[in-house]
């Protein structure tokens, strides 16, 4: 019924979001409310939460944001990382320094004292990102929470000895510890399948957020210069940036009568999200995604900052998730309340049997290209 319904609206633009939608389909006006009926419902799902424990974290998550860069401020140097606490609805800050413990209280923040800084943790994961990783070590990231960098394994090949080596040479890097994980990522575009959201050459994706002039998506999907279709193989413009891998981003100019709006796609399963910004959430806060083949899921952020070994090479920078995703979501929309979050990258498992996905930051992606989030 989607797709049908869609059909008709080709000849006149497109809605360059997760996927196609028509503009009845958004709320008329802005609203207070922190998400769509549908998206509380999405989270009730897939999270085992009631409504109101649905609106109560929503809530939370939006003042912990605030409050966030606040006390990043006021922990200056001694800042080591934050993350939101689910169960109590707090954010906790890392400092190295006692002296600044007031003042990152005073910003709301509950305060933990650690050993290492923020700004040392990053500097011990630049120098393991400048080794080569076997395909044994499936990523690497700053965790803020352990104040140590986390390299995950893939289970089955942590005693190899190529694998032993890169972690002998990661602890001379700083504070690491390692963790094992079921899988090796992977990317999730697939081969072309007639009325998804868009294609290039043989390759199937979902579209990500609008921006003014086109959309941001995944850089895996396409290298600059390709062309990219609708699902029902009209023109709609071409990939006018990309880099993968050491990053997964791209954008893609809209014209030939298509247009964008700030609109993620529910798939009918839930309402259509407004996008109103790109505030970055912090790890532990809830985070739905969508996509063209597995539609509408939402799970937790994990991490940040982290590097994600894929077998076409290393991509940084990335957040993962505990949402699903399958072949055909990549580039789709990473979104937090009726904030913009990312673009779906990579990962492992399914949608029947559970997997973690990562995204590129949005930001880093407007900030890259000098492209203006359009919001509602």
């Amino acid at each position: 019924m989607i797709r049908t319904g869609l059909s008709a609206l080709l000849v006149l633009g497109t809605w360059a979001t997760a996927g196609l939608v028509p503009a009845a389909a958004a709320p008329s006006t802005a609203s207070e409310a922190p998400a769509s009926a549908g998206l509380l419902s999405a989270m009730q799902k897939d999270l085992g939460l009631t409504k109101s424990q649905a609106e109560a974290r929503l809530a939370a998550e939006k003042t912990a944001t605030a409050v966030d860069g606040k006390a990043r401020r006021a922990a200056g140097s001694s800042y080591g990382g934050s993350w939101f606490n689910a169960d109590s609805g707090t954010l906790t800050v890392a400092v190295t320094s006692t002296g600044k413990a007031d003042a990152v209280r005073a910003t709301g923040a509950t305060v933990r004292l650690v050993k290492h800084s923020a700004r040392q943790l990053d500097a011990a994961k630049a120098k393991i990102d400048a080794l080569d990783a076997p395909t044994g070590v499936a990523s690497w990231h700053v965790d803020p929470k352990a104040n140590k960098v986390v390299v995950n394994v893939v289970a089955t090949q942590k005693n190899d000895n190529d694998v032993q080596g890169f972690l002998a040479r990661a602890r001379q890097a700083g504070p690491v510890t390692v963790e094992e994980t079921a899988k090796a990522p992977q990317t999730f575009a697939a081969g072309t399948v007639g009325g998804d959201p868009y294609y290039t050459g043989n390759v199937r994706c979902s579209i990500g957020f609008s921006v003014y002039g086109g959309f941001v998506t995944a850089g895996h999907c396409g290298r600059p210069g390709a062309g990219v279709s609708g699902w029902d193989g009209s023109y709609i413009g071409n990939f006018q940036g990309s880099s993968f891998p050491d990053n997964d981003y791209a954008w893609v100019n809209v014209g030939s009568g298509w247009w964008t709006v700030p609109v993620v796609l529910g798939w009918g399963s839930v309402s259509d999200q407004l996008v109103r910004g790109s505030n970055e959430a912090p790890i532990g806060a809830s985070i739905c995604r969508s996509g063209s083949t597995t539609h509408w899921r939402c799970g937790n952020v994990l991490a940040k900052n982290e590097t994600v070994n894929y077998s076409q090479g290393a991509v940084h920078q990335m957040t993962k998730t505990s949402v699903c995703a399958e072949g055909g979501d990549s580039g789709g929309s990473f979104i937090s309340g009726d904030q913009a979050q990312g673009v779906t990258s990579g990962g492992w498992g399914n949608c029947s049997s559970g997997g973690e996905t990562w995204y590129q930051p949005v930001n880093e992606i407007l900030n890259r290209y000098g492209l203006t989030l359009h919001t509602a």
